[in-house]
């Protein structure tokens, strides 16, 4: 049985094999490097590529190698949460298989860790190869973010981060459905700061963030994190009311008082479109948290894994231990 590992790396991955070799031996040359025993954690969210082939492939040379394969496609944030769920060192690190957040600053996190921080975020001083509109739309979406939540959200962040274990524990424990890991880290609290990196360009592959899964993204962030657009929709329903009574006395007083012609049916019409426009996008907000509710209350795991490779080189196959038990299970299904 081997050293227990110290740092716990995890490596989501959708569709990777033309980066995920690469990928691979940076990540162990910086961490051979360092000299302190870790895992490497690979997490296949249903790739249909080779992906899968050639992490097993390395997983059976590498004792240092876990992969966790699931059974289909659950999404980014949930393969990083497997991650979390399967990692045992004393820190993990979450960090993504395009090579864009480069590896080396992993070290700047573990020095961070090692003064006492319980996370330390990744913060991009700048981001290379992204386009102007990619950039507008994600300084947009943080700095909303911040101004709809209660905590703060740091800026220019993504999921590379290092956290402690009792931080792992603690996500662990929780149980929502639609997940924003970032957003978690920050609500969890517990001692945080960043480094500051250049976010390169994808080494190779195409982005697994296209605009519609961005908003996507951006709707389960906010809706997990604030009710503030319940009360906007409360504040326009107001104002529409209001400004409808007022529009009424005006009406009523044309037709009593003077001999002005009231306007007929296209400013009816449109006025009526314009409402039952605004009827709809508010009606559409709701929905969204009460598809949030529906989801909870199905009570189906957050993902189902397949298999697993490489955790038994150092007996963890079949005991690792969960907040949900308080001690050793074997789980392929997470709750």
């Amino acid at each position: 049985m081997g050293l227990k590992a110290k740092y716990s790396i995890v490596v989501p991955m959708f569709n990777e094999q033309e980066v995920i070799e690469h990928t691979y031996r940076k990540l162990k040359e910086v961490m051979d490097g360092y000299g302190e025993p870790y895992e490497l954690v690979f997490v296949n969210d249903g790739s249909i590529d080779r992906t899968v082939a050639i992490v097993g492939e390395i997983s059976r040379d590498d004792r240092n190698v876990r992969l966790i394969n699931f059974s289909r496609n659950f999404g980014h944030q949930v393969a990083i949460t497997a991650g979390m769920d399967y990692a045992q060192g004393d820190a993990v690190v979450i960090i993504d298989a395009d090579l864009q957040d480069p590896p080396e600053v992993i070290l700047q996190m573990i020095e961070k860790w090692k003064e006492g921080y319980e996370v330390v975020y990744g913060k991009r001083i700048k981001r290379k190869g992204e386009t102007v509109f990619k950039k507008l739309t994600a300084m947009m979406f943080y700095r909303l973010m911040t101004s709809m939540t209660n905590f703060d959200i740091p800026t220019d962040t993504g999921d590379f981060r290092l956290i402690d274990r009792k931080v792992c524990d603690v996500l662990r424990g929780l149980k929502e459905k639609n997940r924003f890991v970032r957003g978690l880290v920050s609500w969890v609290g517990f001692r945080q700061t960043s480094v500051e990196y250049v976010r390169e360009e994808r080494f190779a592959g195409e982005t697994k963030y296209p605009l519609k899964k961005m908003i996507h993204f951006a709707i389960d962030g906010i809706t997990s994190f604030s009710h503030k657009p319940l009360k906007i929709a409360t504040y326009i329903g107001f104002t529409l009311s209001i400004s409808s009574f007022i529009y009424l006395l005006i009406v009523l007083y044309q037709k009593l008082f003077t001999n002005a012609t009231i306007t007929g049916w296209a400013s009816t019409v449109g006025i009526n479109l314009f409402f039952n426009g605004i009827i709809l996008i508010l009606l559409g907000m709701i929905g969204e948290y009460i598809g949030r509710i529906y989801d909870e209350s199905k009570g189906r795991p957050l993902y189902i894994v397949r298999e697993e490779l490489g955790f038994e080189k150092d007996g963890q196959a079949g005991d690792r231990e969960t907040p949900e038990s308080g001690g050793r299970e074997r789980e392929y299904v997470r709750h």
